[in-house]
């Protein structure tokens, strides 16, 4: 029997998951939904009673509609991105609400973190390095994004403090 090759890993110096915000839970979205069945059927029975049948169909297709597009919202939003940062490199990795992940890496001491005001539309956080350049983290609101770019450059800052001691 052979021996895994096991590998320390080394401790994360910075981690964070990055995720779009989330208004609405499951609990809301079921009350929701169970509203806009009650207002449906209760519509679409008035109509049913004073002779306008066809009514009863649409105000169910509403309700089918409703449901289907919170569904697709629901799906977009399990993109999500993480920021990992050890001594040796800088990761950042984005998962597609398809579950298909791509990673960047960025060596800390050359990286550099760009939080770019835009006139009229929100910030843009980016890193770049050696002619490479990633924007990232763009689902977050703007206090969010601000809030992260200092907590990840003060985190680079120590990274190539101690990497220069």
């Amino acid at each position: 029997m052979t021996e895994p090759n096991l590998i320390p890993q080394e401790p994360a110096r910075f981690s964070a998951v990055l995720t779009p915000h989330r208004s609405l839970g499951p609990k809301g979205f079921m009350v929701l939904m169970a509203a806009v069945c009650a207002i449906s059927f209760g519509t679409g029975l008035l109509f049913y009673m004073i002779g306008a049948w066809p009514v009863l169909g649409f105000m169910g297709l509403d309700v089918a509609l409703i449901y289907i597009a919170f569904k697709l919202n629901f799906r977009a939003l399990r993109l999500h991105e993480t920021v990992d940062l050890t001594q040796q490199a800088l990761t950042v990795t984005r998962v597609d609400p398809s579950g298909k992940a791509q990673s960047w890496n960025f060596n800390p001491y050359w990286v550099r973190l760009n939080l770019k005001p835009r006139r009229g539309r929100s910030t843009e956080l980016s890193l770049a390095s050696h002619g490479n350049r990633l924007v990232f983290a763009s689902f977050l609101t703007d206090p969010e994004r601000e809030d992260f770019a200092l907590a990840l450059s003060s985190a680079l800052s120590a990274a190539k403090n101690s990497g220069a001691a």
